[in-house]
């Protein structure tokens, strides 16, 4: 999934670097490559779209309306040309939290007010900003995010039911998966997760012709198929109908927005929405060699797609790489693969909602477990022990944050470490001392004097001698915070007050 990392930025259920370069926006070439490239995307996005819904509380129609919008509106309009947007991992634990805390009907609220927002971003040309978020807070983000997936859709894996909190989900990991050992029921379905996570990790090792149907599709598909076939007494998909889990938000849901707890998840969703699909979009374009992203207007159009969901009453959507990347992969050159993507998933809702009806729920656990682990950068974390410890110790701060407290007080958390810790490492400031042994002693200070650095300058102003004139230069400094300005001040006058001659004191203005 190294498609998302490094200055490319992360992304949801992202794949591994070295993925075929592809020119993009070939004149001339044949339409029917971005025919087949929707048939890929479609195939790809298919279960990922239910999987997501469901670990999100949610009917599973949800995910492909989300998927719809994502071809129909988002995939029409300028930014990316050729990344994909729907319903992703990255968003579920928060989407889950949000249903369970507020209720299905207050979803559209978010999910709209979360649009619009993103378009306001866009329109006031803020989507490069988000390049400067620090990738080890996205990183931490998304690897908290992973772990409390795994914690939660192994639950669902077993047939049980979850913990709200994320350190429950993992703390009581050990008694479920003992009190499913005795159950025939939950060790039916712990197989066939598991089973399922073992397709996807050996399914890039099967001969190229097998390979050309996605991984998720087969596993999905072997897993249904094996249910069936076996009568094994699993859950399976409620299926309800696309116009009948559509719920438009009513009047009085948008009530819910004078609650601070509602408006900090609007804030969350919109954050990590954005956050997700830029960076995205930063890894597709490695992918290719055509038209580079317009972030603002990709943000303004990701803005457009969640307004519409929310209307719905859907879920929230962001880019997400691996279908992205499949896009590209499968020989995409135009916005038309990702609009017919959208149009393959309204056809099946409409024409073959039962079909969802069969999956069993522990495949599509097995799933975002598989996506889930695919967030934690275990390879990236010890890179940047070895080069940069202190971005090791944020992503690892944040992600720890996120499963111990909630999203968006990690998150936050993540980003407070990560200004402390740059204004630690732009706040130098070095103290040099001439005594000739006759005379007054010169103390120069240069650098960045902040409050950061003022214990280590008092401790070396307050070493030199108490019996001698000091002048105390400050012209070095390129910035003197008020806080560094008004101790060297008191100390001058401490020091005045027993000196032969008072400090004089020398600055840059």
């Amino acid at each position: 999934m190294s498609a998302r990392r490094g200055s490319a930025g992360p992304s949801s259920d992202s794949p591994r670097r070295g993925s075929h370069r592809k020119p993009a926006g070939t004149p001339g070439f044949p339409p029917r490559q971005d025919f087949a490239a929707s048939l890929v995307v479609f195939l790809v996005a298919l279960p990922l779209c239910v999987g997501v819904a469901v670990a999100s509380g949610v009917p599973a129609e949800l995910g492909l309306v989300t998927g719809i919008v994502g071809g129909l509106v988002t995939g029409l309009l300028p930014g990316s040309s050729l990344q994909v947007s729907g319903p992703a991992a990255g968003l579920t634990v928060l989407v889950y939290e949000a249903v369970q805390e507020y209720g299905l009907p207050v979803l559209g609220v978010l999910v709209l007010a979360t649009g619009l927002l993103q378009i306001l971003m866009g329109a006031l040309r803020w989507g490069r900003w988000f390049r400067a978020i620090s990738v080890s807070v996205v990183e931490g983000m998304l690897a908290g995010i992973g772990l409390v997936l795994i914690a939660g859709q192994l639950y669902s894996m077993a047939d049980r039911k979850a913990p709200a909190e994320g350190l429950a989900k993992i703390a009581g990991l050990p008694a479920m998966l003992a009190d499913a050992a005795g159950s025939p029921q939950a060790l039916a379905a712990l197989g066939l997760g598991g089973g399922t996570i073992t397709v996807l990790m050996l399914w890039k090792k099967l001969p190229k012709a097998i390979r050309t149907v996605p991984a998720p599709l087969a596993a999905v598909g072997l897993a249904t198929l094996a249910s069936v076939l076996l009568s094994m007494p699993v859950s399976t998909v409620e299926v309800r109908g696309l116009l009948g889990a559509v719920q438009p938000p009513s009047p009085g849901a948008f009530g819910e927005l004078i609650n601070v707890g509602v408006l900090g998840t609007v804030v969350a969703f919109t954050l990590i929405a954005s956050a997700e699909s830029l960076f995205s979009a930063a890894a597709v374009d490695r992918l290719h060699d055509g038209a580079r992203t317009h972030y603002d207007k990709e943000l303004m159009a990701q803005g457009a797609g969640n307004a519409v969901c929310g209307v719905l009453g859907a879920l929230p959507m962001t880019a997400v790489i691996v279908r992205s990347a499949a896009n590209v992969q499968a020989g995409a050159r135009t916005k038309a693969s990702r609009v017919l993507h959208g149009v393959w998933l309204l056809l099946f809702a409409a024409l073959l909602p039962a079909a969802l009806g069969v999956i069993p729920i522990p495949a599509l656990a097995g799933i975002l477990v598989h996506s889930g682990f695919k967030l934690i950068p275990a390879k990236e974390v010890a890179a940047l022990w070895r080069e940069h410890r202190g971005e090791a110790l944020i992503l690892v701060a944040t992600a720890v944050s996120i499963v111990a407290v909630s999203m968006f007080e990690g998150v936050l958390i993540g980003l407070a470490l990560a200004v402390v810790k740059t204004a630690w490492e732009t706040s130098h400031a070095r103290l040099e001392v001439i005594d000739k042994g006759a005379g007054p002693v010169q103390a120069y200070v240069s650098g960045n004097a902040t409050f950061l650095r003022l214990p280590k300058i008092l401790d070396s102003l307050e070493a030199l001698p108490k019996n001698r004139p000091i002048q105390l230069d400050l012209s070095g400094l390129h910035h003197l915070d008020h806080a560094c300005r008004t101790a060297l001040e008191n100390w001058a006058v401490r020091h005045s007050s027993t000196d032969i001659e008072p400090v004089k004191v020398t600055s840059s203005g």
